[in-house]
């Protein structure tokens, strides 16, 4: 199979099939997606779902390097694009640009993804000029929680719709080759759907959206509390949990290690037997 790249990904918005992506941070989940997915975000929810933190204000630069190595190291079908973090694109498109080029050259990632609408039309138009492919993002915007006041959802006035559209033209115009809808009312994402020509991917927003995102260890159950927008298609955790308790208790007990998991010495000739017997032949 031929990887994808970003032509193909913009494709999608003339095809009847949405594309399917997920957050990946690490190599092996990487591999296992790469046979699914069309596109996987190194997203810098990797703060929240991976290191703890409260939000995703905390996480720099080098870890999305890090991480964006370690997904690159397990894909050959996928295109992977890999979050900006807080604060490294924001103070000027010159600045964006330097660190977008780093993470490109540094990881070999298909594109960069980058959160704002209107503000942020000049930087995305820097950056597509320069041979940088951006994926924008609108809505919810979670490097924005504090100004926000929190998780909130978009869209719910008239106001807020006719902004949201005015962003996902904007951004358009810029360059951007997609933009993430992420917590927008359903109707307003819709919308926003028909009216650009670029694809929008959607999370907490619309079935009609030209693909779909989730965070990869939400859809498999492994956090306590997702969003409402998220289906869990399985409970890893509770798995999880069955199969450490099991090991805990073969532990305490002394069953495990068994004798098919350890490791002995190679059987010896008594080289001293063989000697008396040849002499006494």
């Amino acid at each position: 199979m031929q990887k994808k790249m970003i032509p193909e990904i913009k494709l999608h918005k003339h095809t009847n099939e949405p594309l399917v992506c997920l957050t990946a941070y690490t190599t092996p989940m990487a591999k296992i997606l790469d046979n699914y997915a069309d596109l996987l975000l190194v997203g810098d929810s990797i703060g929240m779902v991976l290191y703890g933190m409260e939000n995703t204000l905390g996480v720099d630069l080098e870890m999305m390097i890090r991480h964006g190595q370690a997904v690159m190291r397990g894909v050959q079908n996928t295109c992977v694009i890999v979050d900006m973090p807080f604060g490294s694109y924001e103070e000027s498109p010159e600045h964006a640009y330097r660190n977008a080029a780093r993470i490109m050259k540094e990881t070999g990632c298909d594109g960069v993804k980058l959160e704002g609408g209107m503000d942020m039309a000049g930087t995305i138009e820097h950056l597509s000029n320069r041979n940088i492919p951006v994926m924008a993002h609108i809505g919810l915007m979670p490097q924005s929680v504090i100004k926000d006041g929190g998780y909130k959802v978009k869209g719910r006035s008239q106001i807020e719709e006719i902004q949201l559209i005015k962003d996902a033209k904007v951004v358009e115009k810029a360059g951007a080759f997609s933009v993430v809808i992420e917590g927008t009312v359903e109707d307003v994402a819709s919308i926003i759907t028909d009216t650009i020509h670029i694809p929008t991917i959607g999370i907490g927003a619309s079935p009609k959206c030209d693909g779909q995102i989730l965070v990869t260890e939400d859809m498999l159950g492994l956090n306590e509390k997702p969003a409402k927008f998220v289906k869990e298609y399985t409970n890893l955790r509770t798995k999880i949990e069955s199969a450490i308790s099991v090991y805990a208790d073969e532990v305490h007990a002394r069953t495990f290690p068994a004798a098919k998991h350890l490791y002995t010495r190679p059987k010896v000739v008594n080289s001293k037997a063989v000697n008396c017997n040849k002499k006494s032949a």
